[in-house]
């Protein structure tokens, strides 16, 4: 057999005490592909930066024996730290979850990227600037030579991603270690950094363990996969047989865990008035003209053409189509939170643009964002986040039946002070990313709306939390007969939640429809393809 790229022998990480990984052994061999799998906290992501000692103040025993290729096995847990300092980037490489806060902001991506050159292949001159758009191209970049002179917030979130790859390549690893390569990308760029990550790995022979919480993903990239729960590695094998035959039952419910769509109660009445109405709705933004035509006015962009809709109570229309097809813009609009052009109507009533005069529309329409922690306020105790809307909306109300209020609608989501001691007084970073999700819904439904816009609700969560929020939405939806616009990537979350689908590209309606006709068969070809991304 060939001897291992990568073993690691009884992996043990503690921070302060208290264990989140032990007792790990796994291996990959030259040129394959390996999955670490499970749900957040599972210590997924820990042993991956343990295994590069990234990790401030944990305690990490075990062996981690890396094949180097100019000095044989080496014990990356006991190199002294300018031996493991030649192999980051180097020999081992890394791409993290979110490129926008792993690229340096202050740095043109190709000035980035020809920093690796310098330090791992002693590039220089002409040479270096021809690596880095190399590079860039290499990776699927359009325009390489413009792109590298680019600063991340400039890029696309595709794009931001690819030229971390293209970073991480520039080292000609042998170990490529991938932690989320693709959650925050729509399924259609999930899927091409899917592709390319396999035609590098081809190419180049690397091996890549890949750390995800997208068993289709896994299904379509990995050789073998390994499932971790709580810290402990319960199983790992070939991903066919491990999908096919399970033997844990921590692995089966992973499997399993798929949203489902639950039986509709009686559609409303014909006549029943809509909730959101939308006549022609258009959204543009100004850009600078090139050159010295930018000095005597600006271009404009349309961001949302001619859409036209209607949602009535206890429906949901999903929002589909890829990251910049003005998906987002619609749901702002729709908040009133844009300018706008044509008619948009909440219950009945124009957005006037004057605080005031909006602010009765604002308690009916309310918002649940894609990432609760940075949408939660960190300073403000969970009393004060969701109890923040009566103060605006119900100002006449005590501060004990605030209280009381509060407590109900979180209990209304799951959290209870039974299995959350001193639940009012805690901050948002005391809670998992599910809890925080269930937090951000109570601050939303606390005032009573009508109409809640879900940007994302899911997408950064993994599977079985990710079903757990999905089921609390539809009993929502059935209890209180809300409204939702769904804007999501995720063809599996629209399947559960939507009853009608609007297909947005380079923000036009391209298709919409019932959920069932939309989905299952699509008239136009964008269509088509975002459903076989998925």
């Amino acid at each position: 057999m060939t001897a291992p790229l990568l073993h690691v022998e009884n992996l043990n990480v503690a921070f302060f005490g208290k264990p989140v990984a032990q007792a790990l052994d796994f291996s990959i061999a030259p040129g394959e592909k390996l999955a670490l799998v499970g749900e957040s906290g599972s210590g997924k992501t820990v042993t991956v930066l343990a295994l590069l000692r990234l990790l401030d103040g944990a305690r990490i025993t075990g062996r981690a024996l890396f094949d180097d290729s100019q000095r044989g096995p080496r014990d990356l847990l006991a190199l002294p730290e300018r031996e493991l300092r030649r192999l980051r980037g180097g020999q081992i490489a890394m791409v993290f979850q979110e490129p926008m806060t792993a690229l340096n902001p202050l740095m043109t991506v190709g000035a980035q990227i020809a920093e690796v050159l310098r330090l791992h292949r002693s590039l220089t001159g002409a040479a270096l600037k021809d690596g880095v758009l190399e590079l860039l191209a290499r990776t699927g970049i359009p325009e390489p030579a413009r792109r590298a002179a680019a600063y991340p917030h400039q890029l696309s979130g595709g794009q931001r991603q690819r030229a971390m790859i293209a970073m991480a390549l520039a080292g000609q690893p042998r170990l490529l270690l991938a932690d989320e390569p693709t959650t925050a990308l729509d399924v259609s760029l999930r899927g091409q950094i899917l592709q390319l990550l396999s035609d590098l790995q081809r190419e180049t022979g690397m091996a890549v363990l890949l750390i995800t919480h997208d068993l289709n993903l896994v299904r379509r990239f990995a050789d073998r996969v390994a499932v971790m729960q709580h810290g402990h590695l319960v199983e790992q094998g070939a991903v066919a047989d491990i999908f096919a035959r399970p033997a844990q039952p921590y692995t089966r419910e992973l499997i399993a865990s798929r949203p489902e769509r639950q039986v509709d109660e009686t559609a409303p009445a014909p006549d029943t008035p809509p909730i959101v109405q939308a006549e022609d709705l258009c959204v543009s933004y100004p850009v600078p003209r090139p050159g010295w035509r930018g000095w005597f006015g600006k271009d404009h962009f349309a961001a949302v053409r001619g859409a036209r809709f209607a949602l009535p109570p206890g429906r949901t229309l999903g929002v589909i189509g890829e990251s910049g097809s003005g998906k987002s813009t619609l749901g702002q609009a729709v908040l009133g939170l844009l300018p706008h052009q044509g008619a948009v109507a909440i219950a009945g009533r124009a957005w006037q643009g004057h605080p005031g005069t909006d602010r009765p529309l604002r308690r009916i329409a309310q918002v649940v964002f894609q990432d609760p922690f940075s949408s939660l306020s960190p300073r403000m105790t969970l009393a004060e986040i969701v109890g923040e809307g009566l103060r605006v909306h119900q100002p006449s109300l005590t501060a004990r039946e605030r209280t009381v209020r509060v407590r109900a609608a979180l209990a209304e989501t799951g959290l209870t002070p039974e299995r959350f001691p001193d639940l009012l007084s805690r901050h948002p970073h005391e809670f998992s990313g599910g809890q925080r999700q269930r937090i951000a819904l109570a601050r939303a439904l606390i005032v009573g709306p009508q109409l809640l816009v879900l940007d994302e609700p899911t997408s950064a969560l993994d599977v079985t939390i990710q079903k757990q929020i999905i089921a609390l939405l539809q009993r929502l939806q059935r209890e209180h007969g809300l409204a939702y616009l769904l804007i999501t990537h995720d063809v599996d979350v629209v399947r559960a939640l939507a009853h009608q689908v609007l297909v947005l590209k380079d923000g036009a309606v391209v298709e919409q429809g019932c959920a069932a006709q939309v989905l299952t068969a699509p008239q136009h070809p964008y269509t088509r393809q975002l459903l076989a991304a998925a």
